[in-house]
């Protein structure tokens, strides 16, 4: 399965970026990376080429001159676990689009990419407030800037909280998390539901999970089980959520749902 991933850098004021800067930046962050300005010459990216390659990938850097279309929603969201969230969008006026071309790699090695190259952005752009990752979830950009710096990890220390939000709700049983975001690796998001588990536990599992089929794609299967030892199983259906305008999801449950 290949996925290009589309992604939003919200600007304070409208900016053009300097592409030289961006490349000399991921040389700095990420210095096992080739890279190179596409186009040939430092001069000619200076006078506006939005293309970078980094080793056989080119990815679009263009400056958009207007706010990101409103979501209130995704900012809703962002906002319970940062609190400025939707300050920082009303007041944007200006963004980015960055987006890896081509068809050729699993979402994994895409997300890396693109990640890397967006930390690179804000750490040569004061201007940057927010990135929005694939329309599903809002950062902060010193967060991006921080946690970016891991794109290339090894599995599993992924910055994954940049990609899927985990969002926790109260169940008929219990309390149960959704993720946001998923589906773009593994083509469906996590719905776990509980009675057993507290909440700190619960949701340190959907990360556990949601890590994995990053790494893996949609390897687990209907009527699979995981868990940390053999005492400790839980079962995974596949099916549109009853809870959540009939989204795909892995079903997770402890035997209470």
């Amino acid at each position: 399965m290949s996925k290009s991933f589309l992604a939003l850098v919200l600007l304070e004021t409208p900016a053009t970026p300097d592409m030289v800067a961006l490349s000399e930046a991921i040389r700095a962050r990420h210095p096992e990376l080739p890279m190179e300005i596409e186009g040939g010459s430092a001069g000619s990216a200076r006078q506006g080429s939005p293309l970078i390659r980094c080793g056989d990938e080119l990815i679009a850097v263009m400056a958009m001159p207007a706010p990101a279309p409103a979501d209130p929603g995704l900012w809703s969201r962002a906002s319970t676990i940062w609190p400025q969230a939707e300050a920082v969008a009303a007041r944007h006026r200006g963004h980015l689009i960055i987006s890896v071309l081509g068809q050729n790699q699993r979402p994994l090695p895409r997300a890396r990419l693109t990640t890397a190259v967006i930390g690179a952005l804000i750490a040569t752009m004061p201007q940057c407030c927010a990135v929005v990752w694939n329309g599903k979830v809002a950062r902060s950009a010193d967060l991006w800037r921080d946690l970016s710096s891991r794109s290339f990890a090894s599995f599993p220390d992924y910055p994954s909280s940049l990609w899927i939000d985990i969002l926790p709700f109260r169940s008929e049983t219990g309390i149960g998390a959704v993720t946001m975001g998923l589906s773009a690796f593994a083509e469906r998001e996590i719905q776990f539901e509980t009675h057993k588990l507290p909440l700190g536990t619960l949701l340190k599992k959907v990360d556990g999970l949601s890590v994995y089929l990053v790494e893996h794609g949609a390897v687990v299967k209907d009527g699979d089980t995981f868990g940390g030892d053999a005492r400790e199983r839980f079962s995974v259906r596949h099916k549109n959520s009853d809870r959540f305008g009939g989204l795909p999801v892995f079903f997770c449950s402890d035997g209470s749902a």
